[in-house]
């Protein structure tokens, strides 16, 4: 399991008080590739912090012995439709607009040198 605890050193303790610093959420904006404004920093500190905090909250729940559920309801199944084809191939018809095709595929001029 990925624990982003030990990858950004943000709270290495379980149940420590999660405080992200503004280089911590300079560094997630960055590798997020988010633009935070110096007044949005705070904001972001703040709700990252409380995210971060309910993470470890349900990191500490007792979960032993607990069976993966394929449905969060009890006796409810998800009902699955026949794997059978529905529509014909229409590949050539479709193809028959394009300029140049060659091998079922449409073939276009390069752009990136």
């Amino acid at each position: 399991m990925y624990d982003f605890r030990q990858v950004f050193g943000i709270f290495p303790i379980p149940g420590a008080i999660v405080t992200l610093t503004r280089r911590d959420v300079e560094a997630i904006a960055h590798l997020a590739r988010l633009e935070i404004t110096e007044e949005e920093l705070p904001v972001y500190a703040g709700s990252l912090s409380r995210i971060l905090g309910f993470i470890d909250q349900l990191a500490a729940a007792p979960t032993e012995g607990v069976e993966p559920m394929a449905h969060p309801l009890e006796n409810q199944v998800q009902t699955l439709r026949d794997d059978i084809v529905t529509e014909s191939d229409h590949r050539d018809r479709y193809q028959g607009n394009a300029p140049v095709v060659g091998a079922g595929l449409y073939l276009v001029p390069k752009v990136i040198e």
